[in-house]
Protein backbone atom coordinates (compact mmCIF):
# COMPACT_ATOMS: atom_id res chain seq x y z
CA UNK A 1 0.00 0.00 0.00
CA UNK A 2 2.67 2.50 1.03
CA UNK A 3 5.51 0.49 -0.54
CA UNK A 4 7.82 0.73 2.46
CA UNK A 5 10.96 -1.32 2.05
CA UNK A 6 13.08 -2.97 4.72
CA UNK A 7 15.63 -0.13 4.81
CA UNK A 8 12.91 2.52 5.31
CA UNK A 9 11.27 0.44 8.05
CA UNK A 10 14.65 0.07 9.82
CA UNK A 11 15.22 3.84 9.60
CA UNK A 12 11.74 4.53 11.08
CA UNK A 13 12.42 2.07 13.93
CA UNK A 14 15.79 3.68 14.75
CA UNK A 15 14.29 7.20 14.71
CA UNK A 16 11.38 6.02 16.90
CA UNK A 17 13.77 4.46 19.45
CA UNK A 18 15.89 7.63 19.56
CA UNK A 19 12.91 10.02 19.79
CA UNK A 20 10.57 7.99 22.02
CA UNK A 21 13.18 6.04 23.92
CA UNK A 22 13.38 2.30 24.55
CA UNK A 23 11.50 2.61 27.85
CA UNK A 24 8.30 4.07 26.33
CA UNK A 25 8.51 2.14 23.05
CA UNK A 26 6.07 -0.70 24.03
CA UNK A 27 3.44 1.84 25.10
CA UNK A 28 3.88 3.81 21.87
CA UNK A 29 3.61 0.65 19.76
CA UNK A 30 0.46 -0.42 21.65
CA UNK A 31 -1.10 3.02 21.12
CA UNK A 32 -0.17 2.99 17.43
CA UNK A 33 -1.69 -0.49 17.06
CA UNK A 34 -4.94 0.66 18.64
CA UNK A 35 -5.14 3.66 16.32
CA UNK A 36 -4.40 1.52 13.27
CA UNK A 37 -7.13 -0.93 14.37
CA UNK A 38 -9.65 1.89 14.73
CA UNK A 39 -8.74 3.27 11.32
CA UNK A 40 -9.18 -0.17 9.75
CA UNK A 41 -12.59 -0.68 11.41
CA UNK A 42 -13.81 2.71 10.23
CA UNK A 43 -12.56 2.11 6.68
CA UNK A 44 -14.16 -1.37 6.60
CA UNK A 45 -17.45 0.10 7.87
CA UNK A 46 -17.30 2.83 5.23
CA UNK A 47 -16.46 0.32 2.48
CA UNK A 48 -19.35 -2.01 3.41
CA UNK A 49 -21.72 0.98 3.44
CA UNK A 50 -20.62 2.04 -0.03
CA UNK A 51 -20.92 -1.54 -1.33
CA UNK A 52 -24.44 -1.81 0.13
CA UNK A 53 -25.45 1.42 -1.61
CA UNK A 54 -24.05 0.13 -4.89
CA UNK A 55 -25.95 -3.17 -4.49
CA UNK A 56 -29.19 -1.31 -3.75
CA UNK A 57 -28.72 0.89 -6.82
CA UNK A 58 -28.10 -2.19 -8.98
CA UNK A 59 -31.21 -3.90 -7.57
CA UNK A 60 -33.33 -0.82 -8.27
CA UNK A 61 -31.97 -0.72 -11.80
CA UNK A 62 -32.76 -4.41 -12.35
CA UNK A 63 -36.28 -4.02 -10.90
CA UNK A 64 -36.91 -1.09 -13.23
CA UNK A 65 -35.68 -3.16 -16.17
CA UNK A 66 -37.92 -6.10 -15.15
CA UNK A 67 -40.94 -3.81 -14.76
CA UNK A 68 -40.34 -2.38 -18.25
CA UNK A 69 -40.02 -5.88 -19.74
CA UNK A 70 -43.16 -7.04 -17.92
CA UNK A 71 -45.06 -4.00 -19.17
CA UNK A 72 -43.91 -4.66 -22.74
CA UNK A 73 -44.98 -8.31 -22.51
CA UNK A 74 -48.36 -7.37 -21.04
CA UNK A 75 -48.89 -4.83 -23.83
CA UNK A 76 -47.90 -7.39 -26.46
CA UNK A 77 -50.23 -10.07 -25.04
CA UNK A 78 -53.13 -8.20 -23.42
CA UNK A 79 -55.52 -11.17 -23.57
CA UNK A 80 -53.20 -13.68 -21.86
CA UNK A 81 -55.78 -14.19 -19.11
CA UNK A 82 -58.37 -15.19 -21.73
CA UNK A 83 -55.99 -17.89 -23.02
CA UNK A 84 -55.72 -19.56 -19.59
CA UNK A 85 -57.57 -22.90 -19.28
CA UNK A 86 -61.06 -22.63 -17.76
CA UNK A 87 -61.63 -23.63 -14.14
CA UNK A 88 -62.67 -27.24 -13.59
CA UNK A 89 -66.40 -27.86 -13.23
CA UNK A 90 -67.95 -29.31 -10.08
CA UNK A 91 -68.38 -32.72 -11.77
CA UNK A 92 -64.71 -32.88 -12.72
CA UNK A 93 -63.62 -31.93 -9.20
CA UNK A 94 -65.93 -34.55 -7.64
CA UNK A 95 -64.51 -37.25 -9.91
CA UNK A 96 -60.95 -36.35 -8.90
CA UNK A 97 -61.55 -36.46 -5.12
CA UNK A 98 -58.47 -38.01 -3.43
CA UNK A 99 -60.61 -40.14 -1.10
CA UNK A 100 -62.14 -42.13 -3.96
CA UNK A 101 -60.35 -45.43 -4.78
CA UNK A 102 -60.16 -44.70 -8.50
CA UNK A 103 -58.45 -41.36 -7.91
CA UNK A 104 -55.86 -42.77 -5.49
CA UNK A 105 -54.85 -45.50 -7.94
CA UNK A 106 -54.29 -43.03 -10.75
CA UNK A 107 -52.31 -40.48 -8.72
CA UNK A 108 -48.52 -40.82 -8.95
CA UNK A 109 -46.98 -41.56 -5.57
CA UNK A 110 -50.31 -42.59 -4.01
CA UNK A 111 -48.90 -45.86 -2.72
CA UNK A 112 -46.12 -44.05 -0.83
CA UNK A 113 -48.30 -41.20 0.36
CA UNK A 114 -46.19 -38.63 -1.47
CA UNK A 115 -47.62 -36.20 -3.95
CA UNK A 116 -45.82 -35.12 -7.07
CA UNK A 117 -45.28 -31.36 -7.26
CA UNK A 118 -47.91 -29.60 -9.30
CA UNK A 119 -46.68 -27.79 -12.37
CA UNK A 120 -48.33 -24.65 -13.70
CA UNK A 121 -50.68 -25.44 -16.56
CA UNK A 122 -50.24 -22.32 -18.60
CA UNK A 123 -47.09 -21.34 -20.37
CA UNK A 124 -46.33 -18.28 -22.39
CA UNK A 125 -49.08 -17.57 -24.91
CA UNK A 126 -48.36 -18.49 -28.53
CA UNK A 127 -47.23 -15.66 -30.77
CA UNK A 128 -50.01 -14.06 -32.86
Amino acid sequence: MFDIGASELLLIAIVAIVVIGPKDMPLAMRTAGRWIGKIRRVSNHFRTGVEAMIREAELEEMEKKWREQNKAIMEKYPDAEALAPPAASAETRAAAQPDSPAASESEPGAETGRKEPELPLGGPPPPP
